[in-house]
């Protein structure tokens, strides 16, 4: 996009107790599956559901902190950037992602 900021919409995908601490739950959209992560202090964190490396399943990873390992080859994710941690590099796609009254709001695409 040329540098111009686009547009978001929230929807509303669920509730914070159908994801399990420490576990994720996947949401097809438009813009493809996009994994929605829950860390052990109710955090909340949106990435694609693709690892940058070999593009594994995200949503099957561990989630630890404020990041997830990857399970097909152990890349560990930040949850709050998407950039692959450590010597590897790499960076899934982070979306928008709040909390209210224990709803899940993502934010996608462009307000219609």
């Amino acid at each position: 996009m040329d540098g111009m900021a686009r547009d978001v919409f929230f929807t509303d995908v669920g509730a914070l107790n159908d994801i399990p601490r420490l576990g994720a739950r996947t949401v097809t959209t438009a813009e493809g599956d996009i994994a929605i992560f829950r860390n052990n202090q109710d955090e909340i964190f949106a990435l694609r559901d693709r690892c940058p490396h070999k593009a594994g399943p995200l949503s099957q990873g561990i989630v630890h902190g404020r990041s997830v390992t990857c399970p097909l080859h152990g890349w560990v994710i930040s949850l709050e950037t998407g950039q692959a941690m450590g010597a590897d590099s790499g960076c899934t796609h982070r979306f928008s992602v709040k909390l209210e009254d224990g709803r899940i709001l993502l934010g996608i695409g462009a307000k219609p």
